[in-house]
């Protein structure tokens, strides 16, 4: 299997991959979350734009690239409801939204109406939303606080952007001892580049990388099996 990152790995960075050890599988959560990052209308724009238009809508928006993950997030969640582990999303803290990136000379165009989560994964009762003012959801959040509490030991970690939000939660979930499980196809980013490389380097350190098919098993089945789910083997 050809991964997103293999068009940018140099000669040498396969050689230093193949002696080093890096990307070893980890064993899969007993009991994980399902963690939905950002998926609001400013990170994906409008419905149907290619990438540069979405930008032009929205100077934080990815495009096709949000709207095909979200499409793969809506099983994710559909196993979890059914399986009965914990669901929780994210998006930029309500109050905090004059607080915007400095990096951005369009910071001044960002609207309220476009940092609530996109339709087709709305959030169903007694779901969390967790308002966040940095790119990592355990900055500042009582997301670590949750997750102890719900006796979670991992997440399934799905939404945006692949370089920014969802690897500074991965970094984080990984500081806090959690077993990390990112599903590929189900986060997405505005720069190919990044996304790929970003997926290199966190299936490298932080991540194990599954398909979205066993992500939906482990959801639907991790809170209702009688024994440990096991390990898995991690995609290349």
């Amino acid at each position: 299997m050809t991964a997103d990152w293999d068009p940018y790995l140099t000669d040498d960075d396969r050689a230093v991959l193949q002696v080093s050890g890096y990307g070893a599988a980890g064993p899969l959560p007993q009991r994980p979350a399902l963690l939905v990052i950002d998926v609001t209308h400013d990170f994906c724009g409008p419905e149907g734009a290619d990438r540069v238009a979405a930008a032009r809508a929205c100077r934080t928006a990815c495009g096709p690239a949000a709207w095909a993950a979200v499409g793969r997030i809506v099983p994710l969640l559909a196993a979890a409801r059914e399986g009965g582990a914990p669901v929780i999303f994210t998006r930029r803290d309500p109050a905090r939204l004059a607080q915007r990136r400095r990096k951005s000379a369009r910071a001044a165009e960002d609207d309220i109406a476009g940092n609530e989560i996109v339709a087709p994964i709305a959030p169903g009762r007694g779901e969390a939303v967790i308002g966040k003012t940095k790119p990592s959801a355990f900055w500042r959040t009582d997301l670590a606080a949750r997750l102890a509490g719900l006796g979670c030991d991992g997440i399934v970690l799905t939404g945006g952007t692949t370089s920014g939000c969802v690897r500074a939660t991965a970094v984080d979930a990984f500081n806090h001892d959690l077993s990390v499980i990112l599903v590929p196809e189900a986060v997405f980013d505005r720069f190919d580049a990044s996304h790929a490389m970003s997926l290199f380097d966190l299936q490298a350190k932080y991540a194990d990388l599954i398909d979205g098919a066993a992500a939906a098993r482990l959801l639907s089945e991790a809170y209702h099996a009688p024994n440990p789910v096991g390990s898995h083997s991690t995609p290349r």
